[in-house]
């Protein structure tokens, strides 16, 4: 009993950690949208991909996320200690409400990939297909004369990984919804039990899609799981929704910093897809239809390969010390055609071309990066085909690891 006890606590921590990944998650994608987030150059420098902090305080206040600017500060600085943001130079532990430039960590590649954090991006991919499946597993089921919304049986939930290749046995399958248990994810209805593979009611503690209110950070009592679980339909498809792609064009915002954009000349063509990552191709990897748009609607691609690349970089190349090279992580989440960009190349892959309209070009994808991870898995001795594949058959949130040269 108390060994339970002691793995329900630290799974409520783990899950509060979950909590404010999200939240902080949620504020990048919002931040990038509304052109907050930007390379700026400060003393003859460029920063890549950071904001001002002054202006993220305004913008926080303004949008009701904080109801002052010293609570503001204060939700910032929890998102500090959390090692979500950080000052570009990390010279500053503390957030300051100044002109002074932080940056997201999963914008510079400095995010803490450790073992929590890719269970919690498991757990998130698994539930985004189960949750996409209407007639899957998530389902209304009863255990003992109560009933409990979106719940499954550990042993189907099990059978499901099998099949879709997600564990190789039913002893790996069980030990991965363990980790999920442990780590505040999925937990059985009544809280009575760790996972087995049998017949006793599961469900997700986390609503991944749930709009996060900052505010909720610094409550020190989080709301009750069930209550999360609960969140209609309809607030997922909410506009505001990090899963919905916006489609007014951001604002453009002043600042003290100067603004570096991108200048190249881009072919205009007329069509319905983009590339090779297409609508129909994210149906496929079992998202529900969504909305097509129609086939005159205006594409813009990028020159062809050729004109890309100078001479081929190896593998080595890009991860010998000192190399003129730049990591970065962005997230991608698709919409109705897709995420926007295509690769090329083999060991390492490439970006080839970005639609500027995308979700790719407004997660930060560019021409010339080379792609090393997708969604925690190294890619960099891959082809592009199967690197495709990858983006796909995955999740609508896509997390690429890419490497871009410096400037």
């Amino acid at each position: 009993m108390e060994h339970t006890n002691s793995i329900r606590r630290k799974a409520m921590a783990r899950q509060h950690k979950a909590e404010v990944m999200i939240a902080g998650e949620q504020l990048r994608l919002r931040l990038h949208d509304g052109k907050l987030i930007k390379d700026r150059r400060y003393h003859l420098r460029t920063y890549p991909n950071c904001f001002v902090a002054q202006e993220l305080i305004d913008w926080l206040v303004s949008h009701k996320e904080a109801p002052d600017r010293l609570t503001a500060v204060r939700l910032m600085q929890h998102l500090m200690d959390q090692e979500i943001v950080h000052h570009v130079c990390d010279k500053r532990p503390v957030f300051k409400d100044a002109k002074l430039l932080y940056r997201f960590r999963k914008d510079d590649g400095t995010f803490p990939f450790n073992t929590e954090v890719k269970i919690f991006m498991r757990g998130q991919r698994l539930y985004e297909h189960l949750i996409g499946d209407k007639n899957g597993i998530l389902q209304l089921r009863e255990e003992h004369s109560v009933a409990y919304q979106r719940s499954f049986p550990g042993c189907q939930l099990i059978d499901w990984l099998l099949q879709n290749g997600e564990a190789e046995s039913r002893r790996r399958g069980l030990e991965l919804c363990r980790a999920l248990q442990e780590h505040g994810i999925i937990q059985h209805v009544m809280k009575k039990h760790d996972f087995f593979d049998s017949g006793l009611l599961y469900q997700f503690c986390i609503n991944f899609r749930r709009r996060r209110r900052l505010s909720e950070l610094l409550h020190e009592s989080e709301q009750d799981n069930d209550e999360g679980m609960a969140v209609s339909t309809q607030e997922d498809n909410h506009p505001d929704s990090p899963f919905v792609l916006r489609k007014s064009p951001p604002q453009e915002a002043n600042n003290g910093f100067q603004s570096v954009g991108s200048n190249k000349d881009l072919k205009q063509v007329t069509g319905g897809r983009r590339g090779s990552l297409n609508s129909l191709q994210l149906n496929s990897a079992g998202f529900p239809p969504l909305v097509q748009l129609p086939s005159t609607s205006v594409v813009r691609c990028n020159p062809k390969s050729g004109e890309l690349l100078t001479r081929n970089v190896t593998c080595e190349e890009l991860m010998a010390p000192g190399a003129p090279f730049i990591k970065r992580v962005l997230t991608v989440i698709g919409d109705a055609l897709g995420w926007g960009f295509v690769v090329r190349g083999i060991a390492p892959c490439y970006v080839q071309a970005v639609d500027p309209g995308s979700p790719a070009a407004a997660a930060g994808v560019k021409v010339r990066q080379f792609v090393c991870q997708v969604n925690g898995r190294c890619v960099l001795h891959l082809d592009h085909r199967t690197v495709s594949r990858l983006v796909m058959t995955g999740p609508r949130t896509v997390v690429l690891e890419i490497m871009e040269p410096l400037k």
